[in-house]
């Protein structure tokens, strides 16, 4: 509900779950409690997405496959985005933690020559959540997996004709 509405209420989310407006505050003191829960859990499945991955361990082909299926799972387990609390210092260290992990594993992807190195610094990894987010909400019937081979095709092959 809130990646539809952001500002959907405590009573439109009780609703929703079933559940009376007061059950949810007994969880929740407020709405700003309520959307924390919900982005440390989102921050949470990214951080385990990525260690599922092994980047830094894992043959890059299949790290960088079982990567994009892990977070296009998250990305519609959790359709939220992660910016309105950036303004947390421990949520934005955690995020920029992520994103470092990442963008190391990209550059040794360039490294051992599954990425271009002819392109301008942080493309690749300005690209592929961008890539991620579009194919979680475009192509909601395919599986994550069906989806991953469709964006690591994309970032590694292109869109134009062979």
């Amino acid at each position: 509900m809130l990646a539809v509405d952001p500002g959907v209420s405590m009573a439109g989310i009780a609703a929703e779950a079933g559940v009376d407006r007061r059950t949810v505050y007994r969880r929740f003191a407020s709405r700003e409690e309520l959307l924390a829960a919900v982005y440390e859990a989102r921050l949470s499945a990214v951080e385990g997405a990525i260690a599922d991955a092994r980047l830094g361990e894992a043959p890059v082909a299949v790290a960088l496959h079982r990567y994009v299926e892990n977070v296009i799972g998250v990305n519609r387990k959790w359709p939220v985005d992660l910016a309105r609390m950036l303004a947390d210092d421990v949520v934005r260290a955690r995020r920029d933690a992520c994103v470092r992990d990442v963008e190391a594993f990209l550059r040794r992807a360039t490294g051992e020559g599954l990425l271009r190195d002819d392109l301008p610094p942080g493309w690749a990894a300005a690209l592929l959540p961008q890539l991620m987010h579009l194919v979680a909400r475009q192509l909601p019937d395919l599986s994550p997996a069906q989806a991953a081979d469709v964006v690591v095709d994309t970032l590694l092959n292109g869109v134009g004709a062979r």
